[in-house]
């Protein structure tokens, strides 16, 4: 058994902006269940700080970082045995707002000093070098927030300074962390690591590139990702290095909480249900259309979408065949926020067609785990998708998804129209377009009409197993690889 420490920017319940949050609430749990002894290392914003009060908050460690006093901080992630340290800075504990945005929505101007910092905070940690008594066999990076804690454990490692092995995930390529020349500067990095095989990108400094090219093993959130990013058209510039890596880089299908999201046990819906009282799911549909003063009837199809509106998520191809969709014998509810222009283009359509659209925007856990059990198709047009939450959650809920070919959705959605007819759960589409899009919707209505075939598919949905411990047996082998590539290096 290993001693990790994971080092996240998010972790659910304690801060949350996206998937990563839910990974890092998750993986971590599972780990300690198989034995390992694992640390969550995590900034202490002062919302996390809020949340973290009840399971109580003991400071274990002051330490001294390019003259800044730091104090660490140990608490438990809410719900678990699974111990947090909290790096706490001004840089963090001190601000309202986004972990990564002011209050006006600007990301923090200082945003390459405060995570600079953080991993500054994680490498001391890794070397034993905080009073602690307590070192890693493996640092557990992810995304471009934690980038340079590889680069970091690298720049030390001598026969004299041993480090721990580093592994990085990759949760999102699209957000990888550059900052000026000026930035790196600031850091106490030797010049050479300023070139091309390092951490220069095009003129700029990229967090996610010293991940990429210093853990000692990189992988991300889906086996399909994993080989797309390798491409120019997913890659977004850093292909090239992932060719390099592509033997030390690996995809592993991220799990859920299949407790939480339990139909069966599910405190926040209307109905429980299960595979064998799948009749009952519909008792959902017809209290969320009252509560959203959409007609109310049991036949009519229900779509849903919940995400985030922005130009990956396919909202354009929504959008596009929105007026086609219009004329269809069916209801569509949306829960997400993102862009203004796309917001009041659903708002807009919402309020032409109140009797077929409804639009809630913001955020609201309540109301998405309603949506999932209540729609009978879930609509996640996304262009690209390193792995996605809601298809599964969608496939838990016996709901059936329309999705992109692409990333985790490739992975998880098998098209109705498969020969692997026991594994069939749900409609694909190949190309981006919202032709396309259309015409896999305009599928999953006319299955919907035949009953026997449509609870077939949900049954083969709701019967697969996206629990945790099997992605975490997963990540013990990328574990035991990384040591390998550390002692071979």
């Amino acid at each position: 058994m290993n001693n990790i420490l994971f080092v996240t920017s998010e972790a659910h319940p304690l801060i949350k902006t996206g998937g990563l949050a839910d990974v890092a609430g998750s993986l971590p749990r599972a780990l300690l269940k198989l034995g390992h002894d694992i640390k969550i290392l995590l900034p202490a914003y002062a919302s996390a700080l809020i949340k973290a009060k009840d399971a109580g908050i003991k400071k274990i460690s002051q330490i001294s970082i390019h003259g800044q006093d730091i104090n660490i901080l140990q608490t438990r992630l809410p719900g678990s045995r699974v111990t947090v340290l909290l790096a706490d800075m001004p840089q963090f504990s001190e601000r309202e707002g986004n972990p990564y945005c002011g209050p006006d929505g600007n990301d923090w101007d200082d945003n390459h000093w405060r995570f600079f910092l953080f991993a500054k905070v994680a490498q001391m940690i890794a070397l034993n070098q905080t009073n602690m008594n307590w070192q890693p066999d493996i640092v557990h990076c992810n995304d471009w927030q934690t980038g340079l804690v590889p680069a970091l454990l690298a720049q030390t490692n001598s026969a004299s300074t041993p480090t721990p092995a580093s592994v990085f995930t990759i949760h999102n390529m699209a957000y990888r962390g550059l900052f000026s020349h000026q930035a790196f500067a600031e850091m106490d990095f030797p010049q050479h690591y300023w070139h091309h095989d390092k951490l220069e990108f095009y003129g700029q400094m990229s967090f996610i590139k010293g991940g990429i090219a210093f853990a000692d093993a990189v992988t991300t959130v889906s086996p399909s990702y994993a080989e797309e990013i390798k491409s120019p058209e997913f890659g977004c510039g850093l292909d090239g290095l992932l060719r390099v890596r592509a033997k030390n880089l690996s995809g592993i299908l991220n799990g859920i909480d299949m407790d939480e999201w339990n139909p069966g046990s599910d405190k926040l819906i209307q109905q429980n249900y299960n595979q064998r009282t799948i009749n009952l799911k519909v008792k959902n549909k017809t209290h969320l259309q009252e509560k959203l003063g959409l007609p109310v009837s049991e036949t009519i199809p229900m779509l849903g979408f919940i995400g985030r509106l922005v130009e990956q998520k396919g909202i354009d191809l929504l959008l596009e065949q929105m007026n086609q969709l219009l004329t269809l014998n069916c209801q569509l509810v949306i829960l997400g926020s993102g862009f203004e222009s796309y917001e009041l283009a659903l708002r807009k359509i919402a309020l032409q067609h109140p009797d077929k659209v409804s639009v809630t925007l913001g955020y609201n856990e309540a109301l998405a785990h309603q949506i999932e059990a209540s729609s009978d198709i879930f609509l996640m047009p996304s262009i690209f998708e390193p792995c996605g939450l809601n298809q599964i959650y969608s496939l838990r809920y016996g709901t059936l998804p329309v999705v992109h070919a692409v990333g985790g959705l490739r992975d998880t959605v098998i098209d109705a129209n498969s020969e692997t007819d026991d594994l069939n759960n749900g409609f694909v589409f190949n190309e981006a377009t919202s032709e396309n899009l259309h015409q896999a919707i305009k599928r999953a209505l006319a299955c919907y009409e035949q009953p026997q075939q449509w609870k077939k598919l949900q049954i083969n949905a709701m019967k697969q197993n996206f629990s945790w411990e099997k992605s975490a047996r997963l990540y013990e082998e990328v574990y035991s690889k990384a040591l390998r590539n550390k002692a071979e290096a």
